[in-house]
């Protein structure tokens, strides 16, 4: 029986094809897990979907893997993104390890106002997502962009995608409730810094007609709990969870 260990390789995957897991990943299967060969993985590729490999060679700096056949076919998350001002360096790996495990589709570190973390890495936030797709069996990596200004992403913003934001000023409907009567799966989702919007970012949201403003409750939610809250709520009802 195939062990439940799974690794994602940029090598395009088909049944037959052998090919080499780097040091790194070599390291990991050989001193961390234990694996040896004739040891069976599974390997997904962000392409062709996942597949059960086995463990052919495993040497000091790489390992030989043959593909034998496939498990799961390739998908592709719904069509939601998520907008967030970057936070402190753990709360950032939070946010996105959960929106990958959320099935965000692109991710866009944006910069507000009141933005307060200048620690942006996108290598490590890639490598961030690459474990969570792993572990959470996706079979397709989110996209992650580089840190842009909310005033640039939203003056070339597709306004065939709904944009929520979540207003912490509690000024808006409930989220659940929008969410009941839209119909757009083509969405977007963007949570403000530790300190919220600015007036002037607020009052240009609400004056967008494809931004519109949604509340998470009654009470104020730290940045990294309204990822997760409003990415469930729209999963529940626009997404894969409905």
């Amino acid at each position: 029986m195939a062990k439940k260990f799974r690794i994602y390789t940029n090598e395009e995957l088909v049944i037959g094809k052998n090919f080499y897991l780097n040091e790194e990943q070599t390291h990991y299967l050989k001193n961390v897990v234990k694996y040896s060969v004739e040891d069976k993985i599974i390997c997904f590729d962000n392409k062709n979907g996942e597949f059960l490999c086995i463990i052919k060679e495993l040497n000091k700096k790489n390992t030989l893997i043959e593909v034998l056949e496939q498990t799961k076919p390739f998908t592709i998350c719904p069509d939601i993104w998520l907008l967030f001002a970057p936070l402190k360096k753990d709360n950032t790996d939070f946010v996105i390890e959960k929106a990958t495990e959320l099935g965000v589709r692109k991710i866009i570190p944006t910069n507000t106002r009141y933005t307060n973390s200048s620690n942006i890495k996108i290598e490590r936030f890639i490598a961030q997502s690459i474990e969570a797709s792993e572990q959470c069996r996706r079979t397709d990596l989110p996209e992650i962009t580089q840190l842009a200004n909310l005033t640039d992403i939203l003056n070339n913003w597709d306004s065939s995608r709904t944009l929520y934001f979540m207003d912490e000023t509690l000024n808006s409907k409930p989220f659940i409730d929008i969410l009941k009567t839209t119909k757009n799966t083509k969405s977007a989702i963007l949570i403000g810094p530790e300190g919220g919007f600015s007036p002037e970012e607020l009052t240009l949201l609400r004056n967008l007609e494809f931004a519109k403003g949604a509340t998470l409750g009654p009470r104020i939610l730290r940045a990294e709990t309204a990822v997760c809250a409003s990415l469930s709520c729209w999963q529940m009802f626009l997404g894969d969870w409905s």
